[in-house]
């Protein structure tokens, strides 16, 4: 069996107001924009996930919304500013076919490198900028079963590739 696996950084967030709570740091307009462009880009590679794993800061859930997908979401405090395996920990419990999971770098950049067999040939894909989103594909039967290193990407996009 085939699970999906949609590994996306929320989009670009706003940096004007000085002593805001790094968790609450709304997207500004760029980012705003973005994540709308994403779920169209998703919705046209026929990639919609039936589960959604969300990290739970303010960014991260706005740029679930500006996705424009619907799917049963989880909003994880583990999943803040989490480490790759934090996220491989999380994702071991997910229960969805194609898991749509949002975080944050510098951990999302490197848990994609540490999931692939081989990386995408794109020149952004090391530094993961902000609504980068890459598509894998892992041959197993539940989520629970994931290895590191055996996934194969299928996609990844930026924003700047589709506009």
């Amino acid at each position: 069996m085939t699970r999906t696996l949609i590994l996306m950084r929320h989009a670009k967030s706003d940096w004007g107001s000085p002593g805001m709570p790094d968790h609450d740091r709304p997207l500004n307009e760029r980012g705003a924009g973005d994540a709308p462009t994403m779920g169209q880009w998703l919705r046209k590679s026929g990639h919609l996930p039936d589960e959604v794993l969300c990290s739970t800061a303010i960014r991260t859930r706005e740029t679930l919304v500006g996705l424009g997908l619907k799917a049963e979401t989880q909003y994880l405090p583990a999943l803040y500013h989490a480490d790759p395996d934090t996220m491989l920990d999380v994702l071991r419990s997910a229960t969805g076919t194609t898991v749509l999971m949002l975080g944050h770098n510098p951990g999302i950049a490197y848990f994609a490198a540490d999931l692939l067999r081989h990386a995408p040939n794109h020149p952004r894909f090391d530094d993961y900028p902000t609504c980068a989103t890459l598509v894998a594909q892992f041959e197993i039967a539940e989520w629970g079963d994931l290895r590191i290193g055996t996934g194969t990407a299928t996609g990844f996009a930026i924003p700047a590739d589709l506009t």
